[in-house]
């Protein structure tokens, strides 16, 4: 090759060296550049970005404590307490007074869940705003959170323009169950402060609890407009579209959130939820195990205890369970799992120490009476076990208590003496005092509560309760509104309808079914209500849409659904439909009076009188108290010619007050007088 023509390729050569760098440069900015953004974004709140812009800082100029410093705070405000803690390290190494991070430190210690070492570090801080408002999340964590409470009013008192103190209060006085008092602060903080993640995600979470599903998904969008990538909001967005039914939406935010935090445990959780709504049990199995300790979501341990049940491994889901119950000790739903594991592998006694408080209860329900039943029958205890199998073979002999203590009065007092700032404890002590047959000094002192606490629903609820329990339904009304107001969840919404219902109120009960549906439309028990109404409106087709959308959720093996929908069907006039639903269900419930009513009716309407009156006979053998089931009695008895036997039936009909077709009964009555 000539020398000329390499001195240019040589050249060439090194223009293109020359462009490379200067792009590689154009890329990376210069030390102060990169701060002045990272500063920037902060102040935007895309908390994100700031991280990046002050990583390039720190890279650029690793002495520049002041970057460090700030990387730590960007770190602070991403829930990144080791990394932060390593950035102040660093300031400290190059220069910065570490006196002026003990606020920044503290912070640190308590994201990595050492709250002594943070609580110590903060005191340090001496007055400093900050230093005050971690001190006061480090005595929170410690399980003070009244007293983390005042220490935050206090501070909101002294400074009342401090946007993050007023979102600490918030979320100290959501922990207590104060979400009156939690929703003022935390619209005060995103008042203040409206680029605050953190003001803007528990906005969400508020709003959530006091109006629903759908209400909170703005103010997480909002949060995620400023920082798409800031993990708290993900979450609780990922978690908010589950529960709303949007799976595909909960499962992009969670992988999103995995995007930016590798293997974070509550991302981990979500999509085990996922995958087990799914279907695919081994799958969710996996997600659960990688996701490690979740002992602060009593879901994990709902769900971890059945993926075990599911694949035969008993003892751990009896381990599951038992710590669920062991921190949610009126949770029926968990006590009755956790009896049936127990039962399951081999421990009968400990499975009717675990069913005790539910099955000596009026209202006990029979899945709960027959697992007492078999219980006894493993021990060898065969009488007692034909004592439990006949109560499961009845209908309830009260209506529903709201109420169920395994401590007595006394010590739920001394744990009111104990915590006097936590509500919980008097609402478990005021439970007490109801379950011991103190009707009067517990609607006093629920009421006492209530004026004391008047943001905290469960105060509300507990008033309302009371009341409905010491035989006064109509009364509990406003007691019941004012706790929806607060916090609109599923407790409130069925507490509502039943106080409107027994008002005669139907359309004040529709009325509140269709709000919580408009925010919680995957609500299966409001589904169910939804369907009652529509069924006692005479509005049956309406009822039967409701219901196959409940089945095709649900599937086939549910007896109450089948149950429901094959009388819709034969409300609508379409028995011949109803027929195989009605089939169904007595097939996997035998024992249920619903199931043997919508059968007999079902047959009656389809013009079958013979073949009707023997499941009729058994429902209201059952349930012998239920107007409906011996209303329907009563009308396939008359067609028979059994006049006696319908007058009978007739008359336990009448005597439900609750029976809405008095005026056909009535009729039939003087027709077979005739």
């Amino acid at each position: 090759m000539p020398w000329r023509a390499m001195l240019v390729l040589l050249l060439a050569a090194a223009t293109v060296a020359g462009v490379v760098a200067l792009a590689r440069r154009a890329e990376r900015p210069d030390a102060a550049t990169a701060f002045a953004r990272g500063q920037a974004a902060l102040r935007s709140g895309n908390y994100s970005a700031a991280r990046n812009h002050l990583l390039a800082a720190v890279e650029a100029d690793p002495a520049d404590g002041r970057a460090q410093a700030e990387l730590a705070r960007a770190y602070l405000l991403l829930g990144e307490g080791v990394a932060a803690g390593g950035a102040l390290d660093r300031a400290v190494a190059a220069g910065l007074p570490p006196a002026r991070l003990h606020p920044w430190r503290a912070a640190a210690l308590l994201l990595q869940d050492d709250a002594d070492a943070a609580l110590a570090e903060a005191r340090r801080g001496g007055a400093d705003p900050y230093a005050r408002r971690v001190a006061a999340r480090a005595t929170a964590a410690s399980g003070d959170r009244a007293g983390a409470a005042a220490m935050l009013a206090t501070l909101v008192a002294a400074h009342p323009g401090d946007a993050g103190a007023w979102t600490d209060l918030a979320r100290v006085r959501l922990e207590l169950g104060d979400v009156g008092a939690a929703s003022l602060a935390a619209a005060r903080a995103t008042a203040l402060d409206p680029g605050d993640l953190a003001a803007l995600t528990l906005r969400g979470e508020v709003v959530r609890r006091r109006n629903g599903l759908v209400a909170a998904l703005p103010w997480f969008d909002a949060a995620l407009r400023r920082d798409a990538y800031y993990v708290p909001a993900l979450i609780e967005r990922a978690a908010t579209l589950g529960d709303l039914g949007r799976a595909g939406d909960s499962l992009a935010d969670a992988r999103k959130v995995l995007a930016a935090r590798p293997g974070q445990p509550r991302a981990l959780y979500l999509l085990a939820v996922i995958a087990a709504r799914a279907g695919n049990g081994a799958l969710a199995a996996t997600l659960l195990d990688r996701a490690g300790d979740l002992g602060d979501v009593p879901g994990a341990l709902l769900l971890g205890g059945a993926l075990d049940q599911a694949v035969g491994r008993h003892e751990q889901a009896v381990a599951r369970w038992r710590a669920l119950v062991d921190r949610q000790p009126m949770n029926l739903v968990a006590r009755r799992l956790l009896g049936a594991a127990q039962l399951r592998a081999g421990d009968a006694g400990g499975a009717l120490a675990t069913l005790r408080p539910v099955a000596l209860r009026a209202d006990a329900d029979a899945y709960t009476l027959t697992l007492v039943a078999r219980a006894f029958e493993a021990r060898g205890e065969r009488d007692w076990a034909a004592t439990f199998l006949d109560r499961a073979a009845r209908a309830p002999a009260a209506p529903a208590a709201p109420f169920g203590q395994d401590e007595s009065a006394t010590v739920l007092a001394g744990a009111v003496a104990d915590a006097p700032g936590d509500p919980r404890a008097a609402v478990a002590a005021i439970r007490g005092m109801l379950e011991a047959g103190q009707g009067v000094a517990a609607l006093t002192a629920a009421q006492r509560l209530a004026a004391a606490a008047p943001g905290a629903p469960a105060a509300w609820l507990l008033v309302g309760d009371v009341q409905a329990a010491t035989r006064r339904p109509a009364v509990s009304l406003p007691a019941y509104l004012r706790a929806a107001d607060l916090r609109f969840d599923r407790p409130a919404m069925l507490r509502l309808v039943e106080a409107r219902l027994a008002g005669g109120d139907r359309r004040g009960a529709a009325d509140t079914l269709a709000l919580y549906l408009a925010q919680n439309p995957a609500s299966t028990e409001a589904r169910r209500m939804l369907a009652n109404l529509q069924l006692g409106a005479g509005e049956a087709e309406a009822a039967v849409a409701t219901l196959e959308g409940l089945r095709g959720d649900l599937g086939d093996r549910d007896a109450r659904l089948l149950a429901q929908l094959a009388a819709a069907y034969t409300a609508a006039g379409d028995p011949v439909s109803a027929l195989p639903y009605a089939r169904a269900a007595v097939r996997l419930q035998p024992m249920s009076a619903a199931a043997a009513d919508a059968l007999g009716h079902a047959l009656f309407d389809r013009g079958d009188t013979a073949a009707a009156l023997p499941p009729l006979a058994k429902a209201a053998a059952l349930a012998p108290r239920v107007g409906a089931i011996r209303w329907h009695q009563a009308q396939a008895l008359a067609d028979a010619g059994r006049t006696a036997e319908a007058r009978v039936a007739l008359a336990a009909a009448l005597a439900d007050p609750a029976f809405a077709e008095r005026a056909a009964a009535l009729r039939l009555r003087a027709a077979i007088a005739a």
